[in-house]
C-alpha cells in the first residue's frame, strides 16, 4: 500500500492510493497515518477496504510527510563508502548515527526557506525506514518484523553549521524544513527487498546523486538492531539511512535561492523542492 497525508499544513488528513492510482481519503476509517496505523492489524484492516467507497481527492491537493507523531528522527551518517570518500572521512566501523529534530519534518513539495545565518545547504538524498512497533534489543535476525514502511527522504545540511559547531550534527540538520518526507509511505510488504531501491537527485535538472540501496555500508536489518541496543525506539519512529555521493559538500557547491530539487526513489515517489530566501 501507499499510504500519505494530504491538507494544509498542520491540518493534514490521512489517505491512501488505489490499485488506479487515485488518491483517496481514509478520515473515516483512521484518524491519521502514524505508527500506530502501521501495525499489521491495521495495515491488514485497510486492505481489506472497498477502496472505490473512499472519497476521491483533487489532483492539486498539497501532500504533506507521509508519516506524523514522530518522537525520534534519526539520521545516519556515512553509510556509502563512496560518501564517505568525498567526505574525507574513513569508512565507520558501526552505524554512526545522530538525531534531526522532529519539527524539521515537512511535506514533500513544501518549499525550503534558508535559515538565518545559514550558510552552506546541502542536500542528500536518502530512503528512510517507519517503524511499527518500539523496538528494544532486537535482534538482525528480526529488526525486518518491526518494519512498517519506507519513504523518501532528503536530509538537509547547513554544512558550516554541522562542521563549526564542535562538530555537532545535529544543530546542522534539524531546521525547519530540512527533513521532507514522502510523498507518500509505502508499507514493508510491498518492499520485499529494501536493499534495491534507486535513489536519485537534480538540482536545476542537473543529476548530483544516483545509487543504489544496495550501496549501504549497513543495512536497514542492522541499524534497526543496532540502535536499539543502546535506547527504546518507538512506534512510528523514522530512521532515515544515508546519502550516496554527490553532495555539495564534495564541490563546494551549495544550494541557493531559487534552486529546484527533484528528489526520486522509485517505488518511493519523488519529491519537487524549491529553495527560497530566508
Amino acid at each position: 500500500m501507499k499510504l500519505f497525508r494530504h491538507g494544509a499544513t498542520g491540518q493534514e488528513r490521512p489517505g491512501l492510493i488505489d490499485a488506479q492510482g487515485i488518491y483517496r481519503d481514509l478520515s473515516d476509517v483512521v484518524d491519521d497515518i502514524t505508527g500506530a496505523t502501521l501495525t499489521k492489524q491495521v495495515q491488514q484492516r485497510l486492505r481489506t477496504l472497498d477502496t472505490s467507497r473512499l472519497p476521491a481527492l483533487p489532483a492539486a491537493i498539497r501532500l504533506g510527510p507521509c508519516i506524523a507523531k514522530v518522537h525520534n528522527f534519526i539520521g545516519l551518517g556515512l553509510n556509502f563508502a563512496d560518501h564517505a570518500a568525498e567526505a574525507k572521512l574513513p569508512i565507520p566501523q558501526h552505524p554512526l548515527v545522530f538525531n534531526k529534530a522532529p519539527t524539521c519534518i515537512a511535506g514533500p513539495h513544501d518549499p525550503l526557506i534558508i535559515p538565518p545565518g545559514s550558510r552552506e545547504l546541502d542536500y542528500e538524498v536518502e530512503m528512510a525506514v517507519v517503524l511499527c512497533q518500539d523496538a528494544w534489543q532486537v535482534s538482525e535476525a528480526h529488526a525486518l518484523d518491526y518494519v512498517g514502511g519506507y519513504c523518501l527522504s532528503n536530509d538537509f545540511t547547513d554544512r558550516y553549521w554541522q562542521n563549526h559547531y564542535a562538530g555537532q550534527w545535529t544543530i546542522g540538520k534539524s531546521a525547519p524544513g530540512f527533513g521532507p518526507l514522502g510523498p507518500w509511505l509505502v508499507t514493508a510488504d510491498d518492499i520485499p527487498n529494501p536493499g534495491d531501491i534507486q535513489l536519485a537527485l537534480s538540482v536545476n535538472q542537473q543529476r548530483k546523486q544516483y545509487a543504489n540501496t544496495s550501496g549501504m555500508i549497513f543495512n536497514v536489518a542492522q541499524v534497526i538492531s543496532y540502535v536499539s541496543r543502546f535506547f527504546r525506539l518507538s512506534c512510528g519512529d523514522v530512521i532515515t539511512l544515508g546519502t550516496p555521493a554527490g553532495v555539495g559538500l564534495a564541490t563546494g557547491s551549495y544550494l541557493k535561492p531559487g534552486d529546484k530539487i527533484t528528489a526520486s526513489g522509485g517505488i518511493l515517489g519523488e519529491q519537487h523542492i524549491q529553495i527560497l530566501p530566508g
